[in-house]
């Protein structure tokens, strides 16, 4: 018999009910009624998030990226062109310029520009430095406060957070160039010669050096950085700031070195009749250990010789220094005999310096007769040049200095037709070619027999003639007279190699 039971009126309606087995109770709490759909405004504020989280990062990947294009710069220029890129790019500017001015007066300085060529930045130069906003910076003025048209802004002070370790970066902007009547007339009168129409200038600094130098970028039309620009430009500039103290610092160092290496070695080259002698040196980044030298004999005779010793860095300069004087003894006492004096150098490496190893060629010229004497321990041959040859000095293989219990190799004598030119040179000639030994060989014959007869009268031009055409472009450097040379411009694959040539004409 079926029966009715009665329906319950207004009975809520409840979420379905787990099925009761005997013995098992429900661990789970049955679903919560479902919720209601969100509301307009909690999607807008959703999307808010979402769409700043996306920014943040967006700004995040450009930092990381402009930050390792940084960290692979090798040198200071390079470093300082970097850090104006990455900022024209984060500020939305085309141009710019970077005044590197360090505190410390040892450091280097130098005006790396954006766009901007040797004249434009002559131009701005011309600037009065009370009026130009990274001149401002560098001289530790303050920005004209009240004037309309620049004002003078910490990063700290932006509403972005502040920026302890670098201390903020003071920043002058110029939104409007030409209106601004604050501005000097000059600033106004170069600002429409080279067509930019507004500035901004910020700091270069870190905790330790306060003032580094400054840097200005430069916009075709009227503009400003937006805050969030200028956050993101600080944060970098944190960055670029470290990286470009620490290549200062480098550079410091190896101008010291270099300095070092240079007071160690000949200031000038003797005169001796019969004998016309010129001299490159290019110091290497690391400050190598090679060595050249040129003294005069007793009977007017010539001793000419070329070495380094391995290694790097103050403590292969030291060694070399003492080396190279030790030779100059051993040359006026026994020149007449080139192994004799090698010997004796080599028996002196390995009593003060049994770690290192050197090689070096030495050579006893007689200018009158054109008579050379020269034994050699491990080092590149010597080249002859001349108007019917151009050929290489065969010399007896020897092993270098301090590699043996007992050095010694036989020596060779030539004799040069005149006008001939006898080349000494190190083997960081041949390493900074970047090829193999045989094909660097190879290149630094050809660039001497492909001299033109004026060149081979000079031993001078002889030498820069070798260097351009030998080294790869932008590694020859400012080659000077008489033992004094200038850093190369940029270093290649062996940019610790020192190069040397030392040239000798009858």
């Amino acid at each position: 018999m079926q029966r009715d039971c009665p329906e319950r009126e207004n009975a809520p309606v409840s979420a379905p009910q787990r099925s009761k087995v005997a013995g098992f109770k429900p661990v789970i709490s049955p679903p919560p009624q479902t919720a209601p759909p969100a509301s307009d405004a909690s999607a807008e504020q959703f999307a808010a998030i979402h769409d700043r989280l996306a920014s943040w990062v967006t700004d995040l990947t450009t930092l990381q990226e402009l930050a390792e294009r940084l960290s692979a710069t090798a040198t200071l220029d390079e470093a300082l062109r970097e850090t104006l890129r990455a900022g024209a790019t984060l500020v939305g500017a085309q141009r710019g310029l970077l005044a590197l001015e360090p505190a410390d007066s040892d450091s280097p300085e130098r005006t790396i520009g954006l766009g901007l060529g040797r004249s434009d930045i002559g131009e701005l130069e011309t600037v009065p430095r009370s009026s130009s906003s990274y001149a401002r910076i560098l001289d530790g003025l303050p920005a004209p406060d009240g004037q309309d048209g620049s004002r003078g802004l910490d990063v700290a002070d932006d509403g972005l957070g502040p920026h302890p370790e670098a201390g903020g970066y003071p920043e002058i902007t110029h939104p409007d160039i030409a209106t601004d009547d604050t501005l000097d007339p000059r600033h106004r009168e170069v600002a429409a010669r080279l067509g930019y129409a507004a500035s901004h200038a910020t700091r270069i600094a870190t905790a330790d050096s306060p003032r580094i130098g400054a840097a200005v970028w430069l916009y075709d039309e009227p503009a400003e950085p937006t805050p969030r620009q200028r956050h993101l430009l600080g944060l970098y500039l944190r960055c670029a700031s470290e990286q470009i103290a620490r290549h200062l610092e480098l550079a410091t160092a190896r101008a010291d070195l270099s300095a070092l290496h240079e007071g160690l070695l000949p200031s000038r080259l003797p005169r001796v009749p019969g004998v016309t002698t010129a001299v490159r040196h290019l110091t290497g980044r690391g400050g190598g250990g090679d060595w050249y030298d040129a003294l005069p004999l007793p009977d007017a005779a010539l001793g000419l010789t070329v070495g380094g010793v391995t290694g790097s860095g103050p403590g292969t300069v030291a060694a070399m220094g003492r080396l190279r004087a030790s030779l100059r003894a051993y040359a006026v006492m026994e020149g007449e005999d080139p192994v004799a004096v090698l010997s004796d150098l080599e028996l002196l490496l390995r009593l003060t310096e049994p770690a290192r190893s050197a090689t070096a060629l030495f050579a006893y010229v007689e200018p009158s007769v054109r008579r050379v004497l020269l034994a050699g321990a491990g080092h590149c041959p010597p080249l002859i040049i001349g108007e019917h040859r151009t050929e290489f000095v065969e010399t007896t293989l020897s092993a270098p200095l301090g590699m043996l219990a007992c050095w010694e190799a036989p020596s060779v004598e030539l004799t040069l037709y005149e006008g001939e030119t006898l080349l000494l040179y190190s083997d960081g000639l041949l390493h900074r070619t970047g090829e193999e030994m045989d094909r660097a060989f190879a290149r630094l014959h050809s660039a001497a027999s492909c001299a033109p007869p004026a060149v081979r009268a000079d031993p001078d031009a002889l030498l820069d003639h070798v260097l351009r055409t030998t080294l790869p472009e932008g590694d020859t450097g400012q080659s000077g007279r008489g033992g004094l040379a200038g850093r190369p411009r940029d270093f290649g694959q062996h940019d610790s190699e020192d190069v040397v040539l030392l040239a000798a004409r009858f």
